[in-house]
């Protein structure tokens, strides 16, 4: 049995202690425990003595993760971004946290515990109240609420539905011998390098709230008016809030300042005062990435492409040209130089499209939402060898649906749901059970030494040659499905880009050099890498275009494990 005697730097009873892990181990409680008190009764520090406490010393007995959430002068929006991190998953609103936690296919260590400190000194406590209320009906998490006696929340949490309740209110300290920690400063809202520099939580909740630095003209524009989001009002300090709502999880990790900017100057519109994106620029100059183009919801120069579910980048005769597919099936051809329209792939593919990959001699085969193959032809004559190649994968996945696909010079790649990868080639078959789980993504390269990349639900991505056993170590390995891949020859060597369901995006060197890595916010539907090395990384609003800085060994990385 692990200790229930509090650390010092709890100063409350034992009895307190033992309630909460008594509630803690106890599989038919409430998940939710509602901690009350008067001020200085000591239930902040009695959450903090939770995040801490394990087992004894020389048992390795696992236990569930538990994470400290402070939710004093947060919003709503900003606990959710903090919450969705720190549980592996990607959210854009506090309803996309429970659906996201809901449905995840992420592996955690165990069901993690959120331990919510001063939800009465939160900039919006009652819509986090109604978040945590929803919370609780997540199978996969507890939830610790420090509530002070008195407000709001703690009636509102226990007619919510089954509550376990802790409550401090035995000899509190006096409300006058309090100590209350004085706001931060407000940053300029509409300055770039104030808001990457400042506490990115209280930020979101700036923003959220309308606050604005009264009396004070912003560096790029002056006082405007209160705005809450969605209401169609001009409080967007130059685009600058409506790039930090977009990329907004992102934006709110620990981070240096050009990391920051970095992500912001991808989320901007091509809206925003043009005096922001010098700026951010010139801030993300330490950033491992420059950011070549973005494309966004509502852009119109060149327009935003649509939704993105399936990214090619085509070679042969369609040569600098991008393949975008959305949700309706439609596929999308770009220049890959700025991404203004190209076209559209002339297919009849009914439904919805889950993968396409680009031949070299100009023809795209797409993997429709039933697992079969689809082949549009280029405008170059096929040998006949390769269509007798396409017909046969075409009937193979009639009987035994696909679940990925990658195409290279005379071969056709193959995912299956049961974790085998199947490359079809003119010399005949080869098969490597690479994953425990799905195959969700794979990838090929025509190199010298031609290699079959593979992603799973399972987390990882792993190399193959055909023909050969599947490299024992994983290229990368993460406990959160992945979700999109694709790799190809470059100048600098072959590059793999792996996109993860936590929101994740990294850019891998399999000959070796720094793994670079990018968070852009929203959930990455799909990513790819063109032949000049540039990675491209597409979400259900955005589109955006990423070079590295360098290549080299001596390069920046900024490998992100978490």
């Amino acid at each position: 049995m692990p200790s229930a005697t509090p650390s010092p730097a709890w100063d409350g009873t034992e009895a307190e202690a033992v309630a909460l892990l008594g509630w803690l181990t106890d599989p038919e409680a409430p998940r939710l425990c509602l901690v009350t008190g008067a001020p200085g009764s000591g239930k902040t520090a009695l959450l903090g003595w939770l995040a801490a406490h394990g087992p004894r010393s020389g048992r390795s007995r696992r236990r569930a993760a538990r994470m400290l959430v402070p939710l004093a002068g947060q919003s709503a929006l900003g606990a959710a971004w903090t919450i969705a991190d720190r549980l592996g998953v990607v959210a854009r609103s506090p309803g996309d946290l429970v659906h996201a936690l809901a449905t995840s296919e992420a592996r955690p260590a165990g069901r993690a515990v959120l331990l919510l400190t001063d939800l009465h000194a939160a900039a919006e406590p009652a819509a986090l109240t109604r978040l945590i209320a929803e919370l609780a009906g997540v199978g996969r998490i507890r939830l610790v609420v420090e509530a002070r006696s008195g407000t709001p929340a703690p009636a509102v949490l226990r007619a919510e539905g089954r509550v376990t309740v802790v409550d401090l209110d035995g000899e509190p300290e006096t409300a006058d011998g309090v100590l209350v920690e004085p706001a931060p400063p407000l940053p300029d809202l509409s300055d770039p390098v104030a808001v990457c520099a400042a506490d990115p939580l209280l930020v979101t909740t700036a923003y959220v709230t309308g606050a604005a630095l009264a009396g004070v003209p912003g560096t790029l524009d002056g006082p405007e008016p209160s705005a809450r989001p969605g209401e169609g009002t001009a409080d967007e300090h130059g685009g600058l809030r409506t790039a930090w709502m977009r990329a907004g999880q992102s934006l709110c990790r620990e981070q240096a300042p050009a990391e920051r900017a970095l992500v912001l100057l991808a989320a901007l519109g091509d809206g925003a005062d043009p005096r922001l994106r010098p700026a951010l620029a010139e801030l993300a100059e330490g950033a491992p990435w420059r950011v070549r183009w973005a494309r966004h919801r509502g852009d119109l120069n060149p327009p935003w492409p649509g939704p993105v579910t399936v990214l090619g980048a085509a070679g042969g005769p369609l040569e600098g040209t991008l393949l975008v597919g959305d949700p309706t099936g439609t596929v999308r051809l770009l220049h890959e130089a700025d991404a203004s329209p190209a076209g559209r792939l002339a297919h009849t593919v009914p439904g919805r499209i889950t993968a396409l990959a680009p031949a070299p001699d100009g023809t795209v085969l797409l993997l429709d939402d039933r697992g079969r193959l689809h082949a549009v032809r280029g405008t170059a004559p096929r040998p006949p060898y390769l269509e007798r190649l396409t017909e046969a994968v075409s009937a193979t996945l009639a009987r035994h649906p696909g679940t990925a696909l990658a195409a290279i010079a005379g071969s056709v790649v193959v995912g299956d749901r049961l974790g085998s990868v199947h490359a079809f080639g003119l010399t005949g078959l080869h098969q490597s059970a690479s994953h425990s789980g799905r195959v969700t993504a794979v990838a090929a390269v025509e190199s010298e030494t031609p290699f079959v990349c593979s992603g799973g639900a399972d987390g990882s991505v792993r190399l193959w040659t055909p023909g050969r056993d599947t490299r024992p170590e994983p290229l990368a390995e993460r406990p959160s499905p992945v979700v999109s891949l694709h790799a190809t020859e470059t100048p600098h060597g072959p590059l793999v880009a792996a996109a993860w369901a936590d929101g994740l995006v990294e850019l891998h060197r399999p000959e070796g050099g720094p793994t670079l890595s990018f968070r852009p916010g929203p959930p990455v539907r799909a990513v790819a890498v063109t032949g000049a090395g540039s990675l491209l990384v597409g979400t259900d609003e955005s589109l955006v275009c990423l070079a590295p800085r360098s290549y080299g060994p001596s390069g920046r990385s900024g490998p992100d494990r978490t």
